[in-house]
């Protein structure tokens, strides 16, 4: 049996006026054709008005949710794209968005899945890849040295400290993926202090300055004229780690004779740091992955520069623990900046502590 809006008025308008018409045809000297009119006028009245209401306000909304049932069985969620009207008075329409708004979240759920998926494959993928070139190469090493080169003390040393090589960078990738980890799960605790940026930025320029003249790259310090302290509240080791990350790569990837500045100036309630470099940039379409895991974006020159693919996921994770992001501006051909911005520190023992003895974890 079909049961649609117009079946449904059709029967209601129908019991309607009879029930109108027998009623008035108690009523006496009442002719024929009066009551044949007011059958006509009330089973005419309530068709329309109960085949319309039922049709947009019932069986409408009930074969929208027919509609998106079935699609959601064959599991057609193009419907997710189409906006409805929300907060409606109808409860047929709250149904529907309910629903819909299910739907949604189911959606959403299962694209977050299949994303973790795609990047547990990957990392799987490059962690594989990362750990055996360092094992394999240590490995043969050993291999040839056990295989009759060790009676060689030439070559014994050479191969040794080769498979030492090896190993050492084995340790530091293992080290980055701890720290990673501990960043992301929050084991980590940022240790807030203040400090002057520029000391550290100054020790930063120690640290790489020879790195930097054997590539016949400029390592400069910018800081703004007459400008000698400007402090800041963070995790100094951590900032410290950051800008040694940044630097190391901008040095790995400018040409010789180019150059690299570490900048820092303060604003009126915070301070910006800067690392720029004149190396060979980042194509846009790289910007938004370079903070991943492992990724590179030149990955057939990958192991000629070195490192461990991790630097930048890291500096994006102490950076965000500071409430903070790393910002990037970068041009193919002429080079990148990586800039941040921390909240300022107080200065001296005036404003009511002594700099570097204030900590507390957060």
């Amino acid at each position: 049996m079909l049961i649609n809006s117009k079946a449904v008025a059709l029967l209601l308008s129908t019991s309607i006026a009879i029930v109108t018409t027998a009623f008035l045809s108690l009523v006496k000297d009442v002719s024929v054709i009066a009551l044949l009119v007011a059958f006509g006028i009330s089973f005419s009245s309530t068709y329309l008005l109960s085949s319309l209401t039922l049709e947009f306000l019932i069986f409408k909304e009930i074969n929208k949710i027919y509609t998106v049932l079935d699609k959601l069985k064959k599991k057609d969620l193009s419907f997710l794209q189409t906006k409805i009207e929300k907060k409606s008075l109808n409860p047929l329409k709250r149904i529907h968005e309910e629903i819909f708004s299910y739907a949604a979240i189911k959606q959403q759920e299962i694209n977050d899945l299949k994303n973790l998926e795609m990047f547990r494959r990957e990392f799987v993928a490059n962690i594989s890849h990362e750990l055996k070139t360092p094992i394999f190469a240590a490995q043969g090493f050993v291999h040839t040295l056990l295989d009759g080169a060790v009676e060689d003390k030439k070559i014994r040393y050479k191969f040794l400290k080769k498979a030492a090589k090896s190993l050492d960078g084995l340790d530091r990738l293992v080290h980055e993926l701890l720290t990673l980890s501990q960043l992301e799960t929050g084991e980590i605790k940022m240790r807030y202090e203040h400090f002057n940026i520029i000391e550290t930025i100054e020790d930063v320029h120690e640290q790489f300055e020879d790195e930097a003249e054997k590539k016949n790259i400029k390592l400069k310090v910018n800081i703004p004229e007459n400008v000698t302290e400007i402090h800041v509240y963070a995790d100094v080791h951590r900032i410290y780690q950051v800008l040694t990350n940044l630097v190391s790569n901008a040095i790995k990837y400018t040409k010789k004779g180019g150059g690299v500045y570490i900048s820092a100036w303060p604003n009126e309630s915070d301070a910006t740091v800067t690392v720029e470099d004149h190396g060979r940039g980042i194509p846009a379409s790289d910007i938004n992955r370079i903070f991943e895991r492992f990724y590179r974006v030149e990955k057939s020159r990958s192991k000629d520069k070195g490192g461990t693919g991790l630097g930048l996921a890291i500096v994006k994770h102490i950076l965000e623990a500071h409430n903070t992001k790393v910002e990037v501006t970068s041009k193919v051909g002429e080079g990148s900046s990586f800039s941040f911005k921390l909240p300022q520190g107080k200065t001296s023992v005036a404003d009511g502590i002594v700099p570097f003895a204030n900590e507390k974890d957060v």
